[in-house]
């Protein structure tokens, strides 16, 4: 009996901006011995663009050059000479202008009060009790900030290496059927890529979820989901989205620290709902087409072994565990009570230090205070800059290179077939041991293979063997 290939539509425009779920869609049966299709067939859409064209950053239209500048993830492997206290793109001071300015102007005037009319004089040990309690708050609020970022990259590493388990479970142990037939064969090769293409969907998916933007049309996903039916794909419109909905005054207030110039990252799912629409769960969907493609190679047995269906189970199982594990992350900060009162604490202190240091220091107190604020003030702010680990911040992770990591590597694990050991043990390149190719330990004895593993085995390990003094050793062994 020859196997039949299904392939869904996705919802038509009409349906786009219904509120509903999205309905069973047109689709086509293909029979891999024949040419035609169904009465029932549709058109099929086009192809997508090739895999190096695929996992590219969201189209971000009317950008300025301010924006590129404020709102990108460092490029880490970029190589930067400029000193680390020298450097600007990616460090806090933008952030701490506003402050700064204001804290000079606090300092003078307090200097100025003072020096000229009033001696505005506190016990300095105010300074070292007030100093105890900040250093607590600051430094709970930062490890809490960086335990988040460190377990958003936790989950991202987890994330790749399920990636790669799981498509080399498919690509190598999900049989392909050419010995029945040659259409079989190829419809079997384009199912497993077909679902190696949804490892990718759900890696680029998720980062778009975990940046609150909730359609499927962007750029770097159309390609991947256009084939599937979910309900992210039946709210979004024929544009491609523009990426982070910013303003210039938001980009500005981003980059200054002014959260009430900065623009809500959760807007347009705001505007969704406000809409009726239902965004759905696109990564949560991935997986379930993914796994309706696992439950398929085991029910038509091209993919017999057990100890493979459980491998691939638990693979799935992982990726379910990363995108709980993330969302967790995005969607549970600090509590507010606690950064309401780490912000009073810190500022506190701030205002308190001309009236402590200008008994010792008179007008050094300006640029004293000045620079404790940004000491103070500088490590506050490094924790709200990593709470959110997965935005477009400077020192946000980058997912966009995480994604073309996948991508990349699954094009390595599909660059070839599945390779046969014949094609790699019996060759003259396999140097098994002391630089001696196969057929020359093929050539000897088992008993003769066995005493050179017991005397290698006894041998002081070198740094190096040349290839004339392995052979004069395995000479002398054998």
């Amino acid at each position: 009996m020859s196997a039949t290939t299904t392939l869904h539509t996705r919802p038509s425009s009409s349906s786009a901006l219904s509120t509903n779920p999205p309905q069973k869609t047109p689709h086509i049966t293909m029979n891999p011995s024949s040419n035609t299709s169904s009465p029932q067939s549709t058109s099929i859409r086009q192809p997508s663009p090739s895999p190096n064209q695929r996992l590219r950053p969201p189209t971000r239209r009317h950008t300025s050059t301010i924006e590129d500048f404020t709102s990108k993830p460092l490029d880490i492997e970029k190589h930067r000479k400029m000193p680390y206290f020298l450097r600007m793109k990616g460090s806090i001071t933008p952030r701490m202008i506003i402050p700064l300015v204001f804290v000079a102007i606090w300092s003078t005037i307090i200097t100025c009060i003072s020096q000229f009319w009033y001696q505005l004089v506190v016990s300095s040990l105010l300074l070292t009790v007030l100093g105890f309690v900040v250093g607590l708050g600051i430094s709970f609020r930062t490890s809490s900030a960086y335990e988040r970022y460190v377990e958003g990259r936790k989950y991202w590493a987890q994330l790749i290496q399920t990636s790669r388990d799981l498509a080399r479970h498919i690509w190598i142990h999900a049989e392909e059927r050419h010995d029945r037939s040659a259409e079989q064969g190829k419809a079997d090769l384009l199912a497993k890529l077909t679902a190696l293409n949804l490892i990718n969907a759900f890696a680029v998916s998720l980062m778009h979820r975990l940046r609150f933007e909730p359609y499927a049309n962007y750029d770097d996903l159309a390609p991947l989901v256009g084939n599937l039916s979910t309900f992210a794909g039946a709210a979004s419109d024929g544009d491609s989205p523009e990426g982070p909905d910013r303003t210039v005054l938001g980009t500005i207030g981003s980059y200054l620290g002014l959260e009430f110039l900065e623009s809500n990252p959760r807007k347009q799912i705001k505007r969704a709902d406000k809409d009726g629409k239902k965004l759905g769960n696109l990564p949560l969907e991935v997986l379930h087409y993914l796994s309706a493609y696992v439950e398929c190679i085991i029910a038509n047995k091209t993919l017999p072994n057990g100890v493979h269906q459980g491998m691939i189970m638990a693979n799935l199982a992982s990726l379910n565990e990363v995108l709980a594990g993330t969302e967790r992350v995005v969607n549970t900060p600090l509590p507010v009570a606690y950064s309401i009162a780490i912000s009073q604490i810190t500022w506190t202190y701030v205002i308190a230090l001309p009236f402590q240091l200008w008994d010792s220091l008179r007008w050094v107190t300006i640029p004293g205070t000045v620079v404790g604020a940004y000491i103070i003030l500088g490590i506050a702010a490094i924790g709200r800059e990593i709470e959110d680990p997965f935005g477009y911040d400077e020192n946000d992770l980058p997912l966009e290179r995480y994604c073309k990591q996948i991508e990349d590597e699954i094009n390595v694990i599909t660059s070839k077939a599945r390779p046969k050991p014949e094609e790699f043990i019996a060759t003259e390149g396999n140097r098994l041991m002391y630089s001696l190719s196969y057929g020359a330990w093929n050539a000897k004895s088992t008993e003769d293979i066995r005493a050179t593993l017991r005397a290698k085995a006894n041998t002081k390990p070198m740094t190096s063997f040349p290839p004339v003094m392995a052979e004069k050793t395995v000479q002398d062994v054998v």
